[in-house]
């Protein structure tokens, strides 16, 4: 314990240090290291995907830097400083966890979720989906708006019913599909995605992660058949799409699913 709370000292040290000395760092505001903060949220969120934990480590240390720099520039304004920020956060996690800290009982993971969102309300939020942050993806928003009322009971209880409820969704789609109202074609888009998301949590899996890696996963399979079409004289642009898709059963083949 106290050599972890010696390297963070040394941080905090550090920071303090560049604040006062660095010109690029006695320079930043909270509104300069915001993108920056996304970017580094990005990049961890890459290397998780890659299961590289050096990357993992570093990009970690990135976010704990920012933390501890957002930290020291609010103490310069007497708003707050890293203490603050620390104690507020173990403050929370004691008053949200009365089945450690106190005498409330639960049976598993649902009843410690459902209590968690009902201690929020009693901190004063005024919704239920208040906490989810305007800014996210559209496909990580709609699956913590699921998880969300999921706590407070308000969810499906199987899978199948899930299912129809894509399927339904799907026919909707294709109904206005015909009618060939675009505002509403692309209201039922929307349903369709947003119920899959709802099926996603019902399967144990994050679609966010999912769609990266199906992305990640085409993009691989992309270039290994445009580096194919190239070694073999060819040009993509010049070669019909059922020559491309030849190429692209061999670049699946080459580079499996893991």
């Amino acid at each position: 314990m106290k050599k972890k709370a010696s390297a963070f000292i040394r941080l905090v040290e550090i920071m303090d240090r560049l604040r006062e000395e660095c010109p690029w760092d006695k320079k930043q505001t909270m509104d300069s290291l915001r993108y920056l903060t996304i970017e580094e949220m990005y990049e961890l969120s890459d290397a998780i995907l890659e299961k590289d934990m050096n990357e993992v480590k570093k990009e970690l240390g990135d976010l704990l830097l920012h933390i501890v720099f957002y930290s020291r520039i609010a103490s310069e304004k007497n708003h707050f400083d890293i203490a603050d920020v620390l104690n507020g956060i173990s403050d929370k996690l004691i008053f949200r966890h009365p089945h450690i800290y106190g005498d409330v009982k639960v049976k598993n993971e649902k009843e410690v979720k459902k209590n968690w969102e009902k201690l929020k309300l009693k901190e004063g939020k005024k919704s239920v989906l208040e906490g989810v942050p305007k800014s996210l993806p559209a496909i990580v928003k709609a699956f913590r708006i699921q998880e969300k009322v999921r706590g407070v009971g308000f969810d499906w209880d199987n899978k199948k019913q899930v299912w129809k409820k894509v399927q339904e969704e799907i026919q909707e789609l294709k109904h206005e599909e015909l009618e060939n109202n675009h505002d509403r074609i692309e209201s039922e888009f929307g349903d369709v995605l947003f119920s899959l998301v709802n099926y996603s949590r019902f399967i144990d899996v994050n679609p966010e992660d999912a769609l990266e890696r199906t992305n990640k996963r085409f993009i691989k399979r992309f270039q290994l058949m445009e580096d194919k079409i190239k070694n073999d004289g060819n040009e993509l642009s010049e070669i019909s799409f059922d020559q491309m898709n030849e190429y692209w059963t061999w670049a699946k083949k080459k580079y499996k699913i893991i």
